[in-house]
């Protein structure tokens, strides 16, 4: 019988109509997540937010789009249940639509645990690298993180949340040593290593007044963008972001505290850089490594979580890992011990994961 002839045995048929079901059910996600990106960029949640209940029209008019396209897009929300609408009897363009106030949480406010504004710019950002995507699958090379349009802001909005409500107020409290240190005289000194776009870093300096935090990045595009973040907050005397490699010696012996937020995995040569962070630490220092709470062995089928970092590993994470070479092609799913195996060669004598939970996140601290 041809491999695609008709499926006979029940359990190949329950399998096939699952899958069919959950291809479709993907799908409809995947078109919600770019019509939601249309409406994050096009500014028609702000604008709703702001403004509503609108018409058709009257989005059109605020949000200075065209007023077709403005009606087709609040009927798919609506219909789709992000938008409410007043009266589903009236005419197209007398229907008036809102934003329910969860939803404006979920959509607008960047420092929300809930927010979702950055998940449709993942997906995107991968849409729109997908040749480069293709070569590197062929050729064994690497598509670096700067090649994928619009990630960097994603990866910021995914992030920012964490830093502003749980660092300062949940993790670093919850590391005693740490804690007391960086609220001790004289002044702690951090290093924040693959700070990105410096929101981690913000949230330190606001956190514990006495601190002095340095936000280091070898992507200049990051730090300009860092360095615009925190313009304004009065932190300039505390805090400074650098363009810099961690292996640049002048820093060594410097930090209290080094910490790296969700970036091992990502990186080409890991014992290198853990082998730079345990000289960047001064005596007695510490340094606090966040990435992803994978499982602890590969199983299969996976849970939700473990799926969610295989697909940021296949579209992101190994592709950017493995553009600069050598590299010992991590990826996302950076099991517990793949990680105490980097951090011992990188000669740390101790690797802790500390008891601090977190549905995405394992937290680790190091000491030399």
């Amino acid at each position: 019988m041809s491999i695609l002839g008709p499926v006979s045995d029940p359990t190949d048929a329950a399998r096939r109509d699952a899958l069919a079901t959950r291809l479709f059910e993907a799908t409809l996600g995947a078109f919600d997540l770019l019509v939601v990106h249309l409406g994050l960029d096009l500014g028609l949640y702000e604008a709703l937010a702001e403004h509503g209940p609108l018409s058709p029209p009257e989005l059109a008019a605020r949000a200075d789009i065209d007023r077709r396209y403005a009606r087709e897009w609040l009927e798919h929300q609506a219909v789709g249940g992000i938008l409410e609408v007043d009266d589903h009897a009236a005419g197209p363009d007398e229907r008036r639509y809102a934003l329910p106030e969860g939803h404006r949480e979920v959509l607008l406010d960047p420092e929300s645990l809930s927010a979702g504004a950055a998940l449709p710019k993942f997906v995107l950002a991968a849409g729109r690298t997908w040749p480069a995507l293709l070569e590197a699958y062929r050729s064994g090379g690497g598509v670096d993180w700067s090649h994928y349009p619009g990630l960097v802001e994603a990866q910021e909005l995914a992030n920012r949340p964490v830093f502003a409500r749980l660092l300062t107020d949940t993790w670093l409290p919850a590391i005693p040593d740490v804690h007391e240190r960086l609220l001790a005289d004289p002044p702690a000194r951090v290093a924040d290593l693959a700070c990105g776009t410096g929101w981690s870093s913000i949230a330190i300096a606001r956190g514990y007044p006495r601190a002095w935090v340095d936000g280091l990045d070898i992507d200049r595009e990051s730090i300009e963008r860092a360095r615009r973040n925190a313009d304004g907050l009065g932190l300039d005397d505390r805090l400074r972001f650098h363009h810099v490699d961690a292996g640049d010696h002048h820093l060594d012996g410097l930090y209290d505290v080094v910490t790296i937020f969700e970036a091992v995995h990502d990186l080409a040569r890991p014992v290198e850089v853990l082998t730079a962070v345990r000289l960047l630490l001064a005596p007695g220092g510490t340094a606090i490594v966040v990435d992803e709470k994978v499982a602890e062995t590969f199983t299969a089928p996976g849970d939700e979580i473990e799926r969610l970092m295989y697909s940021y590993s296949v579209l992101f994470c190994l592709a950017n890992g493995l553009a600069d070479q050598p590299s010992i092609g991590t990826g996302t799913v950076m099991r517990p011990d793949t990680f105490r195996r980097y951090a011992r060669e990188a000669g740390f004598g101790s690797v802790d994961i500390l008891p601090i939970e977190h549905d995405t996140f394992r937290l680790y601290q190091l000491r030399a």
